[in-house]
């Protein structure tokens, strides 16, 4: 998965994916969040994730907002700290 440089390849925004960053826990596994797009939205935790990736104040992740509700979004990945560093370093984010 990395190469020499220690760069590992990450997990980019797909289709309708933007990076966030949580700044608050709502609790009831909600999340809320500034995307990259300036927009705050209330994220939500799905189940395949909830008690298996541990969600943080600070953490960069990867949000899909809903189509028919631009406020609120479902959180589709989260990055460990140096994956997130790395994505500063290459400027995807700031």
């Amino acid at each position: 998965m990395s190469d020499d440089s220690g760069r590992k390849n990450l997990r980019m925004p797909e289709e309708g994916e933007v990076f966030a960053e949580v700044t608050d826990m709502l609790g009831a596994n909600r999340v809320q969040v500034r995307c990259a797009d300036g927009t705050e939205r209330t994220a939500r935790i799905p189940g395949r994730m909830q008690k298996r990736i541990w969600i943080r104040e600070g953490d960069v992740v990867l949000v899909e907002p809903w189509d028919w509700q631009d406020e609120k979004a479902d959180v589709a990945w989260r990055y460990e700290k140096a994956e997130a560093d790395q994505l500063r370093e290459e400027g995807h984010i700031e």
